[in-house]
């Protein structure tokens, strides 16, 4: 059977195929009711044919369209609010052998068959024209679409799964693993999972973008009939020889679960299925379920030597180095301030008959500002480190010193590399070669273009009048163009597979 959730309240959003009948009938899920139509090819509709049956069904997302698949091979398609017959694929049957799936994608463009000879067919829904065909390496046994992604799951008769991708109709991922006939299948919402019930009893669940089994279970009974409910926090599963419809929770909303791959020797553990029965004062502390143990995953300064890799640090401590000048001009006050002259405690006086306060003379601000060079000539732990980087050329140190500090004091470590600020050419060279380190490893990239950037602006005077220190920007610069010529080359494949993605979304 499938459901429709679209024109539900107007007209029957329901269709199921029988056993051994060629009759689809429809079923209202507003009235709990069987619906008004009963579905088959009208040559059939005087006699009852012997040994044709219905074997597949699909509703359209629109819920206008039925498509049914019969075992002759022939597939129709029927009015939902009507039940008027609309026509059938290829001349007199879609497939030479019997119809194992149907699946209209989202849009209503393509229509997907499976038949048992071991082909895929994609046919246009409107016009009914064959599309595209590719042969399997197995025969299906049933198909399942998720049309948010344009991801079709595949069961075979080996009890093996396959995942296509309607876009390029290529098979993009095969699972192994169950030990019986496949019996249903159903996507989670974010068609991230697949989820697989088999008559060995197991249910599975794959995860598509890595590849791999993380997790299952066995139950006392195998699931024939699978789906997860719209926000993916329930499993619904119906079992063999049992009425009743069973609800799984999704702990992984709930709680923080490993969701890493299981290993090819995992044995599966028997679960009991849900129940409704009510426990009372029942001590869980001895009964508590063992989780898995969540390993700590430590994530790598850098992810790959190829790819641009940025420092973490806030935006404030490296954005606004070349506009120093102009933030310290805007916070200065427009007035020096002015400190209170304190009274003297024996007030001066001039001797005569009537005494006379001495006014006192306005003393002069001639302190020095000048800054002894005693104090200049004082290394800082930064200059130091940057010293012993060009014997050992490990700039690690000094790198995480400079990361450490604020704007305003990195501006000052940076003028004290000239020789007017107690440095020396050398140390220049040091800390140019740090920057070299930065760009070539592509580790704190916005780091080094920002301290790059405010050393030009303070020493680019002596740059210029240096041959070894002019050498090394040169070499600086060049590293700067490759490095942005090859990022420039990621951006671009990334706004065409956006580009590309929009156009086919629309």
């Amino acid at each position: 059977y499938i459901a429709e959730v679209a024109h539900q309240s107007d007209w029957d959003g329901i269709v199921a195929c029988h056993q051994g009948y060629i009759t689809c009938t429809t079923w209202n899920y507003q009235k709990t009711s069987m619906g008004a139509h009963k579905l088959k090819p009208e040559e059939f509709s005087k006699h009852k044919p012997i040994d044709i049956y219905a074997t597949a069904v699909d509703i359209t997302s629109c819920g206008n369209f039925a498509v049914i698949g019969l075992s002759t091979g022939r597939v129709d398609v029927y009015n939902m609010q009507s039940g008027i017959h609309r026509g059938h694929y290829g001349e007199e049957r879609a497939h030479e052998g019997a119809i194992r799936g149907v699946a209209v994608d989202g849009l209503n463009q393509l229509t997907i068959t499976a038949g048992s000879e071991g082909l895929i067919k994609f046919w246009k829904f409107k016009t009914k024209d064959l599309v595209y065909s590719t042969d399997l390496s197995c025969v299906p046994s049933g198909i399942l679409l998720h049309r948010d992604s344009g991801i079709l799951g595949i069961a075979f008769d080996d009890f093996s799964i396959s995942v296509l991708d309607i876009e390029t109709r290529k098979i993009v991922r095969t699972f192994s693993g169950h030990h019986g006939r496949i019996n249903d299948m159903t996507f989670s919402p974010d068609g991230r999972w697949l989820i697989t019930s088999s008559m060995d009893c197991s249910i599975k669940t794959w995860d598509l973008p890595s590849g791999c089994l993380i997790d299952c279970f066995l139950v006392d009974s195998a699931a024939v009939s699978l789906t997860m409910s719209p926000t993916g926090d329930f499993l619904a599963s119906a079992h063999v020889d049992d009425l009743g419809i069973y609800l799984w929770s999704n702990r992984s909303l709930y709680s923080l679960v490993s969701l890493r791959p299981l290993s090819a020797d995992y044995v599966p553990s028997m679960v009991a299925r849900p129940t409704t029965c009510p426990i009372e004062d029942v001590d869980v502390a001895g009964d508590e379920e063992t989780r898995d143990e969540m390993i700590e995953y430590v994530s790598p300064e850098q992810l790959g030597l190829q790819l641009v890799t940025l420092s973490s640090l806030p935006e404030s401590r490296w954005k606004n180095l070349l506009s120093l000048d102009i933030i310290k001009k805007k916070n200065k006050p427009r007035e020096p301030p002015k400190v209170p002259r304190s009274a003297p405690f024996f007030i001066p006086t001039v001797p005569g008959l009537i005494p006379h306060y001495v006014t006192p003379r306005e003393e002069n601000d001639t302190q020095s500002k000048v800054v002894s060079l005693g104090v200049l000539a004082q290394k800082s732990d930064f200059f130091i480190h940057l010293e012993e980087a060009l014997r050992t050329n490990e700039y690690t140190a000094p790198l995480n010193l400079l990361k450490s500090l604020g704007p305003s004091n990195i501006e000052i470590e940076l003028r004290c590399l000239a020789p007017e600020g107690g440095g020396s050419m050398e140390v220049m060279l040091s800390f140019l070669r740090m920057i070299g380190m930065m760009l070539n490893k592509k580790y704190n990239f916005e780091l080094a273009q920002a301290y790059l950037a405010l050393f030009l602006k303070l020493h680019l005077k002596i740059l210029s009048s240096e041959p070894n220190l002019l050498e090394e920007v040169s070499r600086l610069s060049m590293q700067l163009e490759e490095t942005w010529i090859h990022l420039r080359t990621l951006f671009n494949q990334s706004l065409c597979v956006l580009t590309y993605m929009k156009s086919v979304l629309l």
